[in-house]
């Protein structure tokens, strides 16, 4: 499809006032990059539900909360971190759920999958001393804009350690805005807050004025 297209597809967020902007579609990277750098993303698969919501939750890059735990566990150095190493398998473990349902379901896993091929998608891998993968974070990188997707821990804190190294990265390389969409009790306790969608587009296209994909810088461990 042509941008104009995708024009008339999704409502614009600028002035449609409400959360959902349409249904339907695929998961193309085309769509998939035109609806991130307009402020929306999907929510579900069948059928495909596209947001942007108000208020939209974000991170402040340089004022991240880490407990003291999570710092002294960095420190130790006692996982390995790795990027880009198993993004399926990040994904994967993302949306497991011992009792709910997910919204990571295949469709979603294959569409974003195709855009981590094409350098839009990243993830953070956390290994242990066995080399046992037991936490990552993945999401999409467009300029420097950061939307973080989701995170998962199989050992206490091993997801926000995948965390901080990501945040450690996004700083070396001047991101400006971490898009998490809608506050959760560990975002929060991180310091994500909410601010006016408008405001959110406003930050989001200053941030993706140069429309790229990020190059993550080397490790110096």
């Amino acid at each position: 499809m042509t941008k104009r297209s995708f024009d008339q597809f999704f409502k614009n967020p600028r002035h449609w006032r409400e959360d959902l902007v349409a249904v339907g579609g695929d998961f193309s990277v085309d769509r998939l990059l035109y609806a991130y750098t307009h402020g929306i993303f999907p929510w579900s698969e069948d059928p495909i539900r596209w947001y942007c919501l108000d208020p939209r939750a974000i991170f402040d890059i340089h004022r991240v909360h880490f407990s003291k735990t999570v710092l002294r566990k960095v420190r130790q150095k006692k996982f390995r971190i790795s990027f880009n190493e198993a993004f399926p398998i990040v994904m994967q473990a993302c949306s497991y759920r011992e009792k709910d349902n997910t919204w990571i379901t295949p469709g979603f896993i294959d569409g974003y999958l195709e855009l981590h091929k094409k350098g839009w998608a990243h993830s953070v891998e956390v290994w242990n001393a066995e080399n046992v993968l037991v936490g990552g974070v993945y999401g999409v990188a467009i300029g420097k804009f950061f939307a973080g997707e989701s995170m998962f821990s199989f050992e206490s804190d091993a997801g926000k350690i995948g965390l901080f190294h990501l945040f450690a990265k996004l700083k070396e390389s001047n991101f400006e805005l971490f898009d998490t969409q809608q506050l959760n009790h560990v975002t929060w306790q991180l310091g994500a807050y909410e601010i006016p969608k408008l405001s959110y587009l406003d930050r989001l296209e200053h941030s993706i004025q140069e429309m790229v994909p990020w190059v993550i810088p080397p490790s110096h461990d």
